[in-house]
């Protein structure tokens, strides 16, 4: 069997959430390159079309679509807004994320309520309107991208460590009612990476920032956007036919 065969993606339409930089535009960038029309979501027309340029110049198929996540049932619009630029939605990745950090003496309601609005609230949205057609087609992948801390929480992201686990839960529950429709649903689990949501922290102290990088994993560093790219790719393509509800973590080594 030919690689592309397994891993390739050409007759594909991805709808990628959050994907105007870090991991959103790596993996957008790199489902594109494997030959799926990705549909770059970003919170404004702009953010998402300079996505698209760069995929476009690779000679990929990029096409922007916006939305603002933390408001009342964006998830549902969303996935209608990109069926009507691209037709429909084989694959769908669930990057976009709310995170504050605060301990849990220390959580606002307003805090709390914008994280669970991005990350689970809008979740469901886009599962209860992405799940039934691909069901009726016969084939979907929906990659979610979690976060290390849904299993090894640290305090300072309680609330957000809390709803990145019932994420992936959900994850874990369509999966099993979906499989027999040959819709594949797993989530990808980073560690650290080195994206402009540390970039402060990095800034600020760059020395601090290296020595609690490298005293996190067995690597000794931060992970790249770039390097969460292949296991997308595994997660939205043929390879994925006999693996759902799992979670592939790639951080490094803990």
């Amino acid at each position: 069997m030919r690689l592309e065969q397994v891993f390739g993606l050409a007759g594909r339409t991805a709808l990628v959430t959050g994907a105007s930089r870090g991991i959103g535009a790596a993996i957008a960038e790199g489902l594109a390159g494997a030959g799926a029309t990705v549909i770059v979501h970003a919170t404004t027309l702009p953010k998402a079309e300079a996505t698209c340029a760069r995929i476009i110049d690779a000679g990929g198929r990029g096409l922007g679509v916006a939305g603002d996540l933390v408001l009342p049932a964006a998830g549902t619009r969303l996935i209608a807004d990109a069926v009507a630029v691209a037709g429909q939605v084989d694959i769908l990745v669930i990057n976009a994320s709310a995170q504050i950090n605060a301990p849990l003496d220390a959580l606002t309601e307003a805090d709390l309520e914008m994280q669970l609005s991005v990350n689970l609230r809008a979740t469901i949205n886009l599962l209860q309107s992405a799940l039934p057609p691909m069901a009726a087609r016969g084939w979907g992948r929906v990659v979610n991208i979690g976060s290390i801390n849904q299993s090894r929480p640290k305090s300072v992201v309680t609330a957000y460590a809390a709803i990145k686990a019932a994420q992936h839960n959900l994850i874990q529950s369509q999966a099993r009612d979906y499989a027999r429709y040959g819709v594949m649903l797993n989530t990808l689990s980073p560690g650290l990476i080195d994206t402009d949501r540390n970039a402060h922290r990095k800034a600020t102290d760059p020395q601090a920032w290296q020595d609690y990088a490298r005293s996190l994993n067995w690597v000794e560093r931060a992970g790249f956007s770039e390097e969460m790219v292949g296991a997308a790719i595994l997660l939205s393509s043929d390879a994925c036919s006999f693996m759902t509800g799992e979670v592939i973590t790639l951080s490094g080594g803990q």
